[in-house]
């Protein structure tokens, strides 16, 4: 018997979730309150699932399709789910509902898992009978595009979750990475944030364009980001490895690091220059086309990436 996964919310992250699961020969229960949600939701999913069969990735796309059923009744969608992927707003109470309403419809021995972008799940589970079970499995957009998850426990954790969440994601053909302490923003977000708040000052501060900026990233860093990271980076871009990069640059990010200020980088004034930037190049009316760009150069990379790696 297939292992059955429960999705909570058929918005962008759970319909995404779905195929990433049913594309893994899992049973999938998409729920959702408004059944008109889970309509639209099913012909994006088949959408979806055209484009990924356009770039080879996918065999067959109506056994896919056949694996994910949708549902607006919680107790019904979540009867026999083994894992649970809470897809819900992105607010502490609306989560602290979600769970309790899921502690009463799910076995005790389900793993409750969260997308939650930054929340630590502890804030959202404490007050259940049963917080082992739950943690967080944060996805990156789209989960089926980029295979990343960071998998973050709470303090109460169980390692059996844990250990569950990790085989489900592996099973599920995703690459999770542990979460060793609670932190938000996890790992990838805080990441993107410092990035995103540098590239924020140097443009505000007029050290450099929008365009440009985007460009240092696409044409250099992005590039080897592709396939390596940063450790890996700095440890084979000095003769001697890492300790060396340190004793050659180790001065310069120092010193760059202590001219950053702690004022707010997101404030309106920046983010409004920004916009103003990026309309002139790219119009809002032609957001969508170019989202829809964005995916199929993400599918063109997958598909060249699993050439080259495992997992």
């Amino acid at each position: 018997m297939s292992t059955k996964i429960g999705i909570v919310g058929a918005g962008l992250i759970g319909r995404a979730w779905a195929i990433v699961f049913a594309r893994a020969g899992m049973a999938v229960s998409l729920y959702d309150v408004d059944a008109g949600a889970l309509d639209k939701a099913r012909e994006a999913i088949r959408q979806s699932l055209v484009d990924l069969k356009q770039a080879d990735l996918i065999e067959d796309m109506e056994a896919t399709l056949a694996l994910i059923q949708t549902e607006s009744d919680l107790a019904q969608a979540m009867a026999g789910a083994v894992y649970v992927q809470e897809c819900g707003p992105e607010n502490t109470e609306a989560k602290r509902r979600i769970y309790s309403a899921l502690e009463g419809v799910v076995a005790e021995d389900s793993v409750l898992a969260s997308s939650t972008s930054g929340i630590a799940a502890s804030r959202f589970t404490d007050h259940l009978r049963h917080p082992e079970r739950c943690l967080v499995a944060h996805p990156v957009n789209p989960p089926y595009l980029i295979p990343l998850v960071e998998v973050a426990p709470t303090p109460f954790t169980s390692e059996a979750a844990v250990s569950r969440t990790v085989h489900t994601m592996h099973q599920a053909q995703q690459v999770p990475i542990l979460v060793r302490k609670e932190i938000q923003g996890f790992i990838l977000n805080r990441l993107q944030g410092a990035l995103l708040n540098e590239a924020l000052r140097l443009f505000r501060d007029g050290y450099v364009s929008a365009e440009d900026l985007d460009k240092t990233v696409r044409h250099g860093l992005g590039l080897r980001w592709s396939f390596m990271g940063p450790f890996e980076t700095i440890d084979l871009n000095a003769p001697s490895g890492v300790v060396d990069y340190g004793q050659r640059y180790g001065p310069l990010y120092r010193d760059v690091d202590r001219q950053r200020g702690d004022d707010d980088p997101w404030d309106e004034a920046t983010l409004t220059a920004l916009d103003r930037e990026r309309r002139e190049r790219l119009p809002s009316s032609d957001l969508a086309e170019r989202q829809a760009w964005r995916d199929r150069r993400l599918m063109a990379l997958m598909a060249h990436q699993r050439t080259f790696f495992s997992s």
